[in-house]
């Protein structure tokens, strides 16, 4: 696979349809319209690049490649000769029934009146029809084929790319100021969140709103709370809580002991100490308790959980004297709780429900009624506990929630299941350690990170470029008007004064980084600025296996004939990076990775991606000879340009998008391999057989290293690890995340044959995969933070409370970025990497500076957070 081309710069190729031109309404009585364009439709550039030859008989005929692209082949021209006068020079996709018959129901009346006149003979059909209904379409399958041409030709007058961006656009600052409004409305505190708000995705696995949370290990959890002091304080229900919270720290802990009395924990490897205080009821002793921590600073634990009211509600038999008591009670400890508050997190565990039909006659008079009432009250009395400010006492109800999904599962109507404590536990480590150690899938309660120096510096410069490109755009817009077309007063024509001239480069530069600078800002907005929500991924067969589905049958419906049926010819290859692209792509959404076979193939699929990358480059070599400095900066800067403003917008190394490494050290590796001498190209290599058995010699000695890198980790680790290259290729401070990559993606099996075997398969291709395989890359990088979240740990929540119609809302401004991005890379490819040696030279020696600037400063940053 060669690099996927970026499209366009501007507006959409000109297909054979095009050629044709638009139809005007007397051209119904003679001919039939002309035939629709794709759905989706690019022109690939740099097809002069792959070798492609003049004067081959293509799918539109005979003639040049660019006479084959724009249809000015014998197959385009015949029907335009023997159906009729056509118009030439209408706009690409302008010719619609609406627009070329008077639109809508006139050009449909039109239509079946030429069709009943018409004689029934063979006739061209479109490319993406079967072959049998190209052969003769007679009756009702040429009505039909043409009105299916003419409904997808609706569409795409309609709904073009430009259109579909400026409708992503829109739907983005729409989005945004929903989120800020309901941000200012409801609060922005995730820990709020976290501590009252969430739902079940599947049976087990808990999903905060609007943020994610982290499942902690057992070095995480001691990392976080070393030297630290927990203290659970209450009853058997908050007993269960401190056990469950206890186990994520030392899982071998065992449930053991007089349960009616006090349990302490520690390890003294890690410093951690938890303890257990058996206070069942709201009383003088509790309010003892908590007192004594507020006058000893000493003894006073850095994490309070409190929380008790079932053992009132059974002692005193449920009667309304009791919840008084409970009331005047906790009005007098909240005061010292606020106090404790100000130095350490206290949180106040409301009552979960009970299951009434499982509980034993001791106590049935614990009723969800009286339960309610004794939340409600500690609630109200916990915050108004200060006047003038919000309560510094958390308030843990989201353990009423979790309860009512499970309590039906409890064995004694009163206590909740092992895996509902367990959430509960994990909650409260999120609320703690999060901010603490700030993991990447563990948004909630996590603080925005503050700004460095590099993304600082590059803000301006996109401040600068949109300011740079609104003057030029201003500058352009008066000089136009002042160049207005002014009327012919005898021939009553518009007559232009002067032709605008062409656009600078400047002015290209300037708007590239413009656009670009905007879709940063969205970049970051979706993943490091918290104003759109995130969620936790959850897998189940029916999201990855029903997605899959409707892409296959998409592709299937858009085909078109190849322009060549060689094996794996332009179209081919862009077919196979577009479903592999995708199946990727929702592979990762629906968290397949859990479930070993999707995962097994996804790795086969990466390695063929690689494979096509290396088949494509080195076809170009063997084919063109061009080893020139030119070829490899275009490659380069293609590959790795959008990479390398992530890593300074998002703060992430370069290795963090591991693909793009891969890709370019492939790429060097066989660039490295052909130039150097002897350089062994097709032209010499067929004027003498030895040059075969050299190019043999190269490869395997390539096999050779590449088996040795392989199976030696420590060698690979200590070339990998030499300055500047661990700056790219290390990961949290060492190579192996690079190693386990290069290593697992080196290999690939013979999905080639099975693709090229029929004679058929080689001659038709999918446009719907095509065309994403064209924006392939940008598709592939672009997912970690705009449609995925966190760093590809969850889900971008773009409209909360409706899963589908956020995928595809999400998903279509993903996909429109990814596609804008493409042509921003190639517009600025042009710029940047000029094909004069000179100029190329002096603009490589101010990359050169520029990336030692980065490096000087991505070597302070380091320093200064470590």
């Amino acid at each position: 696979m060669s690099l996927p081309p970026p499209p366009p710069a501007a507006g959409d190729p000109v297909t054979p349809e095009d050629s044709l031109g638009s139809v005007t309404p007397g051209d119904w009585a003679t001919g039939p319209p002309s035939q629709a364009q794709p759905l989706l439709r690019q022109e690939a550039k740099g097809e002069a690049e792959e070798g492609e030859e003049t004067g081959v008989q293509g799918a539109w005929g005979k003639g040049t490649a660019e006479q084959r692209r724009r249809g000015w082949g014998e197959a385009a021209e015949a029907p335009a000769a023997e159906e009729g006068q056509v118009e030439a020079g209408g706009a690409a996709g302008s010719a619609s029934p609406a627009g070329g018959a008077g639109g809508g129901p006139e050009g449909w009346r039109r239509l079946l009146a030429w069709l009943r006149r018409r004689q029934p003979q063979c006739c061209p059909c479109a490319a993406p029809l079967p072959r049998s209904a190209a052969h003769c379409c007679h009756g009702g399958t040429k009505m039909a084929a043409l009105a299916y041409n003419l409904g997808k030709r609706e569409i795409n007058h309609y709904f073009s790319v430009r259109s579909a961006k400026v409708l992503a656009l829109v739907a983005v600052l729409l989005l945004a100021v929903c989120h800020l409004a309901s941000r200012r409305y409801r609060g922005s505190d995730s820990c709020e969140y976290l501590l009252s708000s969430g739902r079940f995705l599947g049976e087990k696995v808990w999903q905060p709103h609007s943020c994610m949370m982290h499942k902690y290990k057992i070095s995480e959890a001691k990392n976080c709370l070393v030297d630290k002091h927990i203290a659970f304080i209450g009853d058997s229900r908050i007993r269960q809580l401190f056990y469950s919270f206890v186990k994520i720290i030392n899982p071998q802990f065992k449930e053991e002991g007089n349960k009616h009395e006090n349990i302490p924990f520690e390890d003294k490897i890690a410093s951690v100490k938890v303890d257990f205080l058996w206070h069942p009821e709201v009383n003088g002793s509790m309010k003892q308790c908590i007192k004594v921590w507020t006058e000893d600073s000493v003894a006073k634990p850095h994490v309070i959980v409190a929380g008790a009211a079932t053992w009132s509600i059974k002692i005193h038999n449920g009667s309304n004297e009791a919840l008084s008591q409970y009331k005047m009670n906790i009005t007098s400890i909240a005061p010292l709780l606020e106090k404790l508050a100000k130095t350490s997190d206290v949180y106040w565990v409301l009552q979960d429900p009970v299951y009434e039909d499982l509980l034993s006659e001791n106590r049935k008079m614990i009723t969800n009624e009286k339960i309610d009432a004794y939340n409600e009250a500690a609630v109200s009395i916990l915050n108004s506990s200060t006047r003038n400010s919000k309560s510094n006492v958390k308030v843990f109800s989201v353990s009423k929630l979790i309860a009512q999904e499970t309590i039906m599962e409890s064995l004694d109507g009163l206590h909740l299941p092992e895996s509902s404590r367990e959430t509960s536990a994990m909650i409260l480590m999120n609320v703690y350690c999060n901010k603490i150690l700030k993991p990447v899938d563990g948004s909630c309660c996590q603080p925005r990170p503050p700004l460095t120096l590099i993304q600082k510096l590059a803000a301006c410069f996109f401040t600068l470029s949109i300011i740079g490109y609104l003057i030029f755009y201003i500058i352009h817009r008066n000089a136009h008007r002042k160049n207005k077309p002014c009327t012919d007063l005898e021939s009553g024509e518009e007559k232009k004064n002067i032709i605008n001239p062409s656009v600078s480069p400047l002015e290209v530069f300037l708007q590239s980084f413009c656009k670009l600078g905007l879709i940063m800002a969205y970049f970051y907005m979706c993943d490091r600025a918290n104003l759109f929500m995130k969620e936790n991924k959850f897998y189940t067969h029916s999201t990855f296996f029903i997605p899959i589905i409707y892409i296959l049958v998409l592709g299937v419906f858009y085909n078109e004939n190849t322009k060549e049926t060689k094996v794996l010819n332009r179209e081919q290859t862009d077919e196979w990076k577009g479903w592999m692209q995708l199946v990727i792509l929702i592979y990762h959404i629906s968290g397949a990775s859990t479930f070993l076979p999707v995962y097994m193939h996804i790795r086969v699929l990466v390695a063929a991606y690689l494979f096509q990358t290396g088949y494509g480059h080195f076809s170009y070599f063997w084919v063109k000879g061009d080893f020139g400095i030119h070829r490899v900066c275009q490659v380069l800067f293609r590959l790795n340009f959008l990479v390398v403003v992530l890593c300074i917008v998002m703060d992430r190394p370069y290795q963090f998008y591991y693909f793009v490494p891969l890709v370019t050290v492939w790429f060097m590796v066989i660039y490295v391999t052909l130039a150097l001498w002897p350089q062994i190209i097709q032209k010499k290599a067929n004027g003498n057989c030895l040059w075969h058995f050299g190019l043999l010699l190269k490869l395997a000695f390539l096999l050779l290293c590449i088996c040795f890198l392989a199976y030696s980790q420590g060698a690979f680790e200590k070339i990998f690890s030499l300055w500047p290259l661990s700056k790219c290729f290390e990961l949290k401070g060492n190579v192996y995340e690079w190693w386990f990559r290069w290593r697992l993606d080196r290999y690939i099996l013979a999905f080639i044959l099975i693709r090229n075997i029929p004679g058929y398969a080689r001659s038709v291709y999918s446009s719907f995969f095509a065309w994403f395989g064209k924006i392939s890359l940008e598709l592939f990088i672009c997912q970690y933070h705009i449609w995925l979240a966190a760093d590809t740990r969850g889900i971008l929540v773009l409209i909360p409370g409706n899963p589908m119609l956020n995928i595809i809302v999400s998903t279509f401004i993903f996909v429109c970025v990814a596609h804008e991005i493409s042509q921003i890379t190639n517009d600025l490819a042009q710029i940047i990497i000029p094909k004069d040696n000179s100029s190329l030279l002096k603009r490589l020696a101010c990359i050169a500076a520029f990336f030692c600037g980065l490096l000087i400063l991505s070597s302070i940053q380091d320093k200064s957070r470590h």
